[in-house]
């Protein structure tokens, strides 16, 4: 498969050894002037790149100054080109321009020599206009920034207290706005240490549209290092193609319909294995590492790892239409041309289910990152979804009039978007399991990125749709390639501002800015694991695994203990207590009242009543334990559905 031939690129590691090596010469050194954007066409919202050069992390070795501030999205790294440089000093955190430092190794301290034209700054000053220039130029923009996090997370505009009358609700009120005040800074401090990287995006300036932004006019404004992963490979003899992302990110599977199978790491874009299985390969998933990823073959599901050797054949799984991987279950799911799903531990080899799916073939299957459930896209225009434990459906919900074409689910799990051949688009809340939104437009292929944007690919035309609040989801970009490819995956690189396509002529991969999540948890997902992390994390995965009872609708259940089951009374505990009731309702005195309104009748008819009210939840028991309805129904008479009930007769 010819590949481009990716450009000489200096590592992290090296950066960080030149900057160790540099850093007196650059404490003095005066900044050069960056060349401004050669575009005003699109500017971009990430001011990452001067945060992260903060002293006050010390030098890491290679991996983790990589796992720290080396990994930056397109939209990040143009921003930081673009903006306007700061001054050193106000950079690296310097007390004064000469180079004066506190023995301790912050721009701050009381050590600070006076410099002429500059204040000093005492013990107990926390001002920021008695400190030097540089620092107060970076103490007031830490400072708005802050208060600009702040403003993310505060609930609207404060109560105006002085205007309440009750002295007693104008000190709670009091109390609470405070309490409201200190929990927004402190997540805003929080999202500042452990989020420094803000997102990215487009952003259109006066009668713009974001979405007739091209690639070439992205491509300007984008360093080297991040333009490299914009490509076009012409694959027109083995395809068309489908790919597949590791969950990091850094690794993509390659597939051809005819038997064309490639493996490459997107980070240094290296070609690590390609051959050729010589029959149709309709779909592939990776397994818990890029080590072993399964293959759906002609007949049979194989399993291959990354030198190409043939590790498994999975004959249960038959001719699999659809594959996919729950990587907290170890669960390999896949559909086949008969309808059945198919779930097998790859950590043990057993099959856990086998479940028909029903009548109408289904062709289409996603799994539910938020609780590992698993969408089946049917052919009479439903969307069900399954769990290895349950012989039905959990849900079944009729999404359009024709055969459903694709199923995406978000990250966060409570959206889902469907589109049929009724040449509909469908957004649903899951939790209500309603629509939100609708388009007509038909889609091939769906996928959601880390941070919410929608793919939709029709024919050589893909679009990009954001959501702008609301689930208010409009077109943010769209890409069209060469007239007369077909497009049949879009998919999202995890990390990094990155959509791949497969279509019928080969590959594309193309910048979109904003799409990828800029902090990442190495605990969760690394880019930049070493092979040392990877064992690590592959054991601890399989320490960590979860059984398949732990897939549900709502996972937040897995927490909670069951409320215990009310037993149920007996007739003869019934009656008793009724007994007792109705005894005590008639021993019950009535009040001696105006002459008229204590007559023996009213008397005796105010009794009735307590009895009636003492026995009445007793008779509820009795229905209930006997199963009998409030009314009875006729010999004969056949009970209609809840839609007819208003169309019969009332007797």
């Amino acid at each position: 498969m010819p590949l481009p031939a990716p450009p000489l690129l200096i590592s992290h590691a090296a950066a960080a050894r030149n900057s160790s090596h540099h850093a007196a010469a650059a404490l003095h050194a005066t900044p050069p002037l960056l060349p401004a954007s050669p575009r005003r066409s699109c500017r971009f919202s990430s001011h990452g790149a001067a945060r992260r050069s903060s002293p006050q992390l010390p030098l890491l070795p290679s991996w983790q100054a990589r796992a720290v501030g080396g990994f930056s999205s397109p939209l990040r790294q143009a921003r930081a080109a673009a903006s306007p440089p700061r001054p050193v000093g106000a950079r690296l955190g310097m007390g004064s321009p000469s180079g004066t430092r506190s023995p301790r190794g912050g721009g701050c301290g009381k050590n600070l020599s006076p410099q002429a034209g500059t204040g000093t700054m005492g013990p107990g000053s926390g001002r920021a206009a008695a400190l030097p220039g540089p620092i107060a130029q970076s103490a007031s923009d830490s400072q708005h920034d802050l208060e600009m996090v702040v403003k993310k997370y505060t609930r609207g505009k404060p109560v105006n207290v002085k205007r309440l009358p009750d002295k007693k609700l104008r000190g709670n009120l009091t109390v609470k706005e405070n309490l409201y005040g200190q929990s927004a800074k402190a997540a805003a401090k929080a999202d500042k240490w452990l989020k420094p990287t803000e997102d990215g995006g487009l952003e259109p300036e006066g009668l713009e549209k974001t979405y007739r932004f091209q690639q070439t006019d992205i491509l300007k404004d984008v360093p080297l290092s991040s333009s490299r992963n914009a490509f076009d490979m012409n694959l027109p003899v083995l395809g068309p193609y489908t790919l597949e992302y590791t969950s990091n990110g850094r690794y993509m599977l390659v597939a051809g319909r005819k038997g064309h199978l490639a493996l490459m790491d997107m980070l240094h874009l290296d070609l690590i294995k390609e051959f050729q299985v010589r029959e149709t390969v309709r779909d592939v998933a990776f397994l818990h590492t890029e080590d072993m990823y399964a293959v759906a073959q002609k007949k049979y599901t194989y399993v291959y790892n990354r030198h190409g050797t043939e590790i498994h054949c999975l004959k249960e799984h038959g001719k699999a239409l659809k594959l996919q991987f729950l990587n907290k279950q170890f669960l390999l799911a896949s559909i086949n041309s008969f309808g059945q799903l198919h779930y097998q531990d790859v950590s043990t080899g057993e099959m856990t289910a086998n479940y028909r799916t029903g009548p109408a073939r289904a062709d289409v299957m996603r799994v539910n990152p938020y609780n590992a459930v698993i969408g089946l896209g049917h052919s009479d225009g439903k969307v069900t979804m399954w769990k290895p434990t349950s012989v039905k459906p959990l849900v079944t919900m009729l999404c359009h009039s024709g055969s459903v074409t694709a199923v995406a689910f978000d990250k966060g799990g409570h959206l889902m978007a469907t589109a049929g051949i009724d040449r509909k688009i469908k957004i649903w809340d899951l939790r209500k399991y309603e629509v939100v939104k609708s388009y007509a437009d038909r889609a091939q292929s769906l996928d959601f990125s880390q941070k919410g944007l929608l793919a939709c690919s029709n024919g050589s035309l893909v679009e990009i749709y954001k959501d702008f609040g609301g689930h208010d989801y409009k077109l943010y970009m769209k890409h069209k390639i060469a007239k007369g490819y077909e497009v049949g995956k879009v998919s999202f690189r995890p990390y990094e501002d990155i959509l791949g396509m497969g279509h019928s002529m080969g590959l594309t991969s193309i910048i979109v800015p904003g799409s990828g999540e800029p902090n990442f948890d190495t605990f969760v997902d690394n880019p930049y694991e070493t092979t040392k992390q990877k064992r690590e994390k592959e054991v601890h995965a399989l320490l960590d695994k979860l059984p398949p009872e732990t897939i549900m609708l709502n996972p937040n259940m897995i927490a909670t203990v069951r409320p215990p089951k009310k037993e149920k009374k007996t007739k003869k505990k019934i009656e008793e207590e009724m007994e007792e009731a109705i005894e005590s309702a008639k021993k019950t005195e009535m009040k001696k009242k105006t002459k008229g309104r204590s007559k023996p009748s009213k008397r005796a008819k105010k009794k009735e009543e307590e009895v009636f009210r003492a026995k009445r939840p007793f008779l509820d028991q009795y229905k209930e334990n006997d199963g009998r309805p409030d009314k009875k129904q006729r010999v004969g008479e056949v009970e209609l559905p809840k839609a007819l009930q208003r169309f019969a007769k009332k007797t």
